[in-house]
């Protein structure tokens, strides 16, 4: 066989190379390895637990694969090196990002930021309202914390408790509980898939997420929608009562309305363009600061000392800044909500980020993801059918690879270059991602997301899933946006 044929561009212009000796089916067999591999290792292996690393080592194993395909293709290995440093350093801001975000996440629970929005948030519940009460105040925690997890594990639990002895279906409640959660976790500057999805697409954080507004708030006004029909038709008797849980968080925290000043500084920066990693810098610091101002005690706690002095302050917020944080409370359900992991605690996506570039960057250079991308425009030629394609790999993958973060990942290097030759931005990738991927894992009973809600709520995935209505709407939503062509976003304006 004749030396390969691969044409470089600069990574401006194409990063992914182009193999014209690759065949179709050469191309697909790391992919076809991988999913078979993080199939295995989530179903049968590791569950819940495969985040730990197990699925960030399959990710190599599946670059190992990529690799061998590429030797028996005349690729060199530095070239595949070279073009894994590349594709390592394309996502340098996202993991900045991340690392910020976390450092956001602990200043703003020990300042009381977090803690105050999940207090007001949970005293507009009503019996009346009680469905929608319960996606608004799960999707304002969900947002405060970028977690959806953490969210169904505390307050979604005692708001199923409730439902319950308000004579409500737990499957209605907990459908309605992880609508908000996941509304939350699409819309959190501090999620974790929130940040994967523009890393993977080459967009921006804050781009994206203001491009995501244009299909989720449709998305879950539907939604609210719905569960207005549904409470007017139920029969609901006896009292929300949420009294235990605000007298624990009052309790702990100086819980004020002037505490909204951070985030609200933070979102007006936003708005005002300004780059991400100086408004999370603003955001932390100034959480640091409003923890001095409102919280001593808690910093004085985090720092190990009676007193509070400059030495003990600067110690309690960086801790807080960077490794596991918790503040307790006589409220076993708020303990684990009112918990940081700091920047520490974002270095597993970080890591996730990192492997999958590995299995990217071989995958670009042995020529499998042009070649794959070329059969992708082949069989969908249209800007709907590319869509369509992507959402359906997302929920494909959500069911066969059992993790919501490898249905970002798999599809987001895949697609990339499909969406560049349509001449459209990485909003439209990193959107479609989030509303095919991130949202419908939880409607998977094998899905990591699905067997965790199912046993934190103790509901089944079965039961839930039919009034978890803006998971499985988000979807077609997207689709929508794309038959109609509403806010397709391009590359370049016309």
């Amino acid at each position: 066989m004749e030396s390969q044929d691969i044409k470089p561009k600069s990574p401006e212009e194409n990063p992914i190379l182009e193999n014209r000796e690759l065949s179709i089916w050469e191309a697909l067999i790391p992919v076809l390895a991988l999913v078979i591999m993080l199939f295995f290792n989530v179903k049968y292996a590791f569950g819940d637990d495969a985040l730990s690393g197990s699925n960030q080592f399959v990710l190599l194993l599946g670059a190992a694969v990529a690799a061998i395909v590429g030797f028996f293709n005349k690729v060199s290995y530095e070239q595949m090196l070279e073009e894994v440093a590349e594709n390592i350093k394309s996502t340098t801001g996202a993991l900045l990002i991340l690392l910020f975000v976390g450092s956001l996440a602990g200043t703003w629970l020990i300042s009381g930021i977090i803690p105050s929005m999940i207090y007001y948030g949970l005293q507009i519940l009503s019996p009346s309202i009680f469905l929608p009460a319960c996606v608004i105040i799960c999707a304002i925690i969900s947002i405060a914390t970028g977690s959806s997890w953490t969210t169904s594990a505390t307050v979604g639990i005692a708001l199923v408790g409730i439902g319950n002895a308000l004579g409500i279906d737990h499957g209605m409640t907990a459908g309605a509980v992880i609508s908000g959660a996941y509304f939350g976790d699409k819309m959190s500057p501090l999620s974790d898939t929130t940040n994967l999805a523009p890393a993977m697409a080459g967009g921006e954080l804050f781009s994206h997420i203001k491009y995501m507004t244009y299909t989720t708030i449709p998305t879950l006004i539907a939604t609210l929608v719905i569960f207005v029909v549904i409470s007017l038709s139920l029969d609901v008797h006896g009292t929300t009562d949420t009294s235990a849980m605000l007298n624990s968080i009052d309790n702990a925290f100086n819980i004020s309305p002037w505490l909204f000043l951070v985030p609200a500084l933070v979102i007006f920066l936003i708005i005002k363009k300004t780059p991400p990693l100086p408004a999370l810098l603003v955001g932390t610091l100034l959480g640091g600061i409003f923890a001095l101002i409102f919280q001593p005690e808690i910093v004085k706690q985090i720092a190990g000392t009676a007193e509070l002095n400059a030495l003990s302050a600067y110690k309690g917020i960086m801790t807080a800044i960077t490794v596991d944080t918790a503040v307790a409370t006589d409220s076993a359900e708020l303990n684990d909500l009112f918990s940081s992991g700091g920047m520490a605690g974002m270095l597993g996506t970080i890591w996730l980020i990192i492997c999958a570039m590995v299995f990217g960057g071989i995958m670009d250079a042995i020529g499998a993801l042009a070649r794959i991308s070329k059969a992708v425009l082949q069989l969908f030629d249209s800007v709907f059918g590319l869509f369509a394609s992507t959402v359906i790999s997302c929920i494909g993958l959500n069911a066969i690879a059992s993790d919501q973060y490898l249905a970002i990942v798999i599809p987001g290097r895949m697609y990339k270059k499909a969406f560049e030759d349509k001449g459209l931005a990485p909003e439209n990738l990193s959107r479609t991602l989030e509303d095919a991927g991130t949202v419908t894992s939880v409607l998977v009973p094998w899905n990591t997301c699905g067997a965790y809600q199912s046993s934190v709520l103790g509901v089944d995935t079965w039961h839930y899933a039919g009034y978890a209505f803006f998971n499985y709407l988000s979807p077609f939503t997207t689709l929508i946006f794309a038959a109609f062509k509403i806010k397709i976003k391009q590359l370049t304006d016309k």
